[in-house]
């Protein structure tokens, strides 16, 4: 799907691929403040575009620190809890962590969008099941806030706040073939 920034019936680009860089890169400094430089950290990656940010992360901390921090992917399939609602064949993803995992390590948690707070929840609970990290710091590049749950992020790319009947959407290469945020009317064919 290809974003046209001048469409007025279309989904309106809120950040263009050299914003997301920004955010990414500004992100990936903060994730090594925060850590102390920690070089045992891993970046932990929600399917499907959490992983591609935590790579991309990943890629902006070894730019400018030199450390490459191990990177890995989390499928929250079978900790959601609508599970039910999905159908009886849920269609669930690779969970994939470094080697050592993820215990006794400071975990980063990278996810797309934060918006409920039941996917961070979800993403908690299966960590919780491959060991115990020193520390998790829940880094999101977009958080449209209202939240039904009591989880905050360490580090945002972006506050966008949306409306009723509106959803948030990051665009990567991998699987959309661009790089971007936009905010998109629910209900559109």
């Amino acid at each position: 799907m290809r974003i046209d920034k001048a469409s007025a019936t279309g989904p309106r680009v809120l950040m263009d691929p050299e914003a997301v860089v920004r955010a990414i890169a500004r992100m990936a400094h903060e994730v090594m403040e925060q850590l102390a430089g920690a070089r045992e950290a891993v970046l932990v990656g929600i399917q499907r575009r959490g992983v591609d940010l935590a790579a991309m992360i990943g890629q902006a901390i070894a730019d400018a620190e030199g450390v490459r921090l191990p990177t890995g992917t989390l499928d929250i399939t079978l900790y959601r809890d609508d599970l039910m609602a999905m159908g009886p064949r849920p269609v669930v993803g690779e969970t994939r962590l470094p080697s050592g995992g993820v215990d006794e390590r400071p975990v980063v948690l990278v996810d797309d969008v934060l918006y409920t707070g039941r996917t961070v929840r979800a993403a908690l609970n299966e960590l919780m099941d491959w060991g115990r990290p020193t520390r998790i710091l829940l880094c999101v590049l977009v958080d449209r806030g209202e939240r039904e749950l009591p989880i905050q992020p360490d580090i945002v790319g972006r506050e966008v706040p949306v409306l009723e009947g509106q959803r948030v959407d990051v665009l990567v290469p991998r699987l959309d073939d661009e790089l971007a945020v936009v905010l998109e009317a629910l209900g559109r064919p």
